[in-house]
């Protein structure tokens, strides 16, 4: 083997130095387990994009543990598309709210007074029963509510009165003080037809003459009959025809519905004869009007209260038509009308009225609804005032 200089050995090994340097290195096991979790993120960065612009792949073996595919972007417009709708059909609720609670605020105020509540605690009460005694005290305290033309008779006791002619019941005929069971059951009978014909009748109601009240009345009262024609004539303060018969004046009110609430009793009592008894009413009638020409939402009630005698007779002695009634005596208290009109018309204060109309009322105020006194009594104010009407 021939012998290798110093010179060219070196030359040598600076040439194999030079080669390693340029050849490929075998990787790490380090570098091999970077090299692979970088390829990993690489791959799910690429996934992830499909999904957001295309359709969403179905997840495989190759995901990663506990990955979740998210709806694809055609749902979650539509689910867009839907919260939009439920967000614009509140709104539109919240407005249609804001709205009704501008035009009816006592709406929302009822709720939140209880008004709205006590109103339907009444109605599911009903009716009162009927008066048979003399109260002991007034109405108890009903909401403070204003009249409506639906509800003529809200915020006030009437509310749970009996209507019209139903609400006028006879009490059982007995004999009394010489008069016989049907001669009391007569005088029982034409008193209700008085009522009912001077109160109710739609006619007398208007102005036009009582004449089916006064066929009731024994023609021999002439007294009463004069009195009764002077006043429909020339109604004054000392002949008014409101002293038997409530009217009113149809180019001023007009009724609102046919209803008039009634409550009150029927009794009979013996007379100071023998063969003479005393048949005794005490009714209170509530009606509401409008008054033609103005605010035609604006309710007011005119509450009316009768109190009178009549008498029937029985054998002989007695100068009297048979079949007639008497009228021995009568009273009437008329709330919330005009004290200072004496035109034979009942003539209501409105709440859109002006105000400081008329004679100045005075004393203390009366609740008309009170039945628990007999008429005149703690009432001798010429022009009262009222508690509620």
């Amino acid at each position: 083997m021939p012998e290798i200089s110093d010179e060219e050995w070196a030359r040598f090994s600076e040439e194999v130095a030079r080669e390693s340097a340029d050849a490929p290195k075998e990787p790490s096991a380090r570098a091999r387990m970077v090299t692979e979790r970088l390829r990993r993120e690489d791959e799910q960065r690429a996934r992830a994009g499909r999904r957001r612009f295309g359709r969403a792949p179905k997840p495989g073996a190759g995901d990663p543990p506990g990955w979740r595919t998210g709806p694809a972007w055609q749902e979650m417009e539509g689910r867009g598309r839907v919260k939009r709708r439920l967000k614009a059909a509140a709104a539109i609720v919240v407005i249609a709210g804001l709205a009704l609670v501008a035009l009816r605020p006592e709406l929302v105020i009822d709720k939140l007074t209880g008004k709205a509540d006590a109103r339907q605690e009444a109605r599911d009460a009903g009716p009162l029963a009927a008066e048979t005694a003399r109260p002991t005290a007034a109405p108890g305290a009903v909401p403070a509510d204003r009249p409506t033309l639906k509800e003529p008779f809200r915020g006030s006791p009437a509310a749970q009165w009996a209507e019209g002619t139903a609400a006028i019941e006879l009490p059982p005929a007995e004999g009394v003080n010489g008069v016989p069971k049907e001669g009391v059951a007569q005088g029982l009978a034409l008193a209700k037809q008085f009522l009912v014909a001077a109160n109710l009748d739609p006619a007398v109601l208007r102005g036009e003459r009582p004449t089916a009240a006064l066929d009731l009345l024994d023609p021999k009262d002439t007294q009463r009959r004069q009195e009764t024609a002077q006043a429909y004539e020339h109604p004054s303060r000392e002949n008014d025809p409101l002293e038997l018969f409530t009217r009113y004046n149809p180019a001023e009110l007009k009724p609102v519905g046919e209803v008039v609430k009634v409550r009150g009793r029927m009794w009979v009592e013996a007379g100071e004869k023998p063969g003479q008894a005393d048949v005794k009413v005490d009714y209170s009638f509530v009606y509401p009007f409008v008054k033609i020409g103005g605010n035609p939402d604006d309710v007011a009630r005119t509450i009316v209260r009768r109190e009178a005698t009549f008498q029937v007779f029985h054998g002989r002695g007695w100068d009297m038509t048979e079949g007639r009634l008497w009228l021995y005596g009568s009273a009437r208290d008329i709330a919330n009308s005009d004290c200072g009109r004496f035109d034979g018309y009942v003539h209501p204060s409105f709440f859109s009225d002006p105000r400081n109309s008329g004679p100045a009322p005075s004393g203390s105020p009366v609740d008309p609804y009170d039945r628990s006194k007999s008429i005149g009594t703690d009432r001798s104010e010429e022009c009262g005032t009222v508690s509620r009407s």
